[in-house]
């Protein structure tokens, strides 16, 4: 319902760009995650959820099931910490999407931010205010392509430095700050493009 890719585009395009993996974190969904697996093929596959809660999305890295949409933040948290997943606040100040304010992320114990969002738009403004959002909150960084064609995959990203290429220990590395997200934004016309091929 909303990318537009194939989990062969994603895999293609990764190796195009000879990154070294990617994460696939559908919406309210995990139906593509056993297919990315097996069609990664040599490189690192992080299985993801993008979860639609009140006021903004997160991101639940390894999911075991789909966590309800529409529940509070902290329940939402609290959901994906039950099945060892791991937390991390999605695109907090990408308006209109979302706009997590400090005190509704206080607390809550997730495990990262979304700074690096090539979907946002103004994209450094935006990068800014989640990058302070993450500092103020003393959690590690993470950037993404939130890539919806394959055109804009590896826009966004993160540099892990993991012990190895075990999804665990990418994850692991995730949650210890041993992150550097970068990227840039995505243009109007490839926003636009998006729409024109919607199935």
């Amino acid at each position: 319902m909303d990318a537009v890719s194939t989990v062969g585009e994603i895999v293609e395009r990764c190796r195009a760009l000879e990154l070294d993996g990617f994460a696939l974190c559908d919406h309210d969904s995990i139906d593509g995650l056993d297919e990315a697996k097996e069609a990664a093929d040599g490189l690192v596959f992080v299985p993801g959820l993008e979860v639609k809660a009140q006021g903004t999305h997160i991101v639940c890295l390894n999911p075991r099931e789909v966590v309800a949409p529409d529940l509070t933040i902290m329940e939402t948290v609290e959901r994906i910490h039950a099945q060892e997943g791991t937390a991390i606040l999605a695109h907090p100040c990408a308006l209109p999407r979302s706009f997590v304010r400090l005190g509704q992320a206080q607390g809550v114990g997730f495990d990262a931010v979304e700074v690096v969002n090539s979907a946002q738009f103004p994209f450094g403004l935006i990068t800014r205010w989640n990058r302070d959002l993450a500092e103020k909150l003393g959690l590690p960084q993470t950037g993404g392509s939130d890539a919806h064609i394959p055109e804009v995959i590896g826009r966004g990203y993160t540099i892990v430095d993991s012990e190895s290429r075990d999804p665990r220990d990418v994850i692991a590395a995730i949650k210890e700050g041993r992150t550097e997200p970068g990227g840039s934004g995505i243009s109007l016309g490839e926003r636009l493009s998006k729409l024109g091929r919607r199935r």
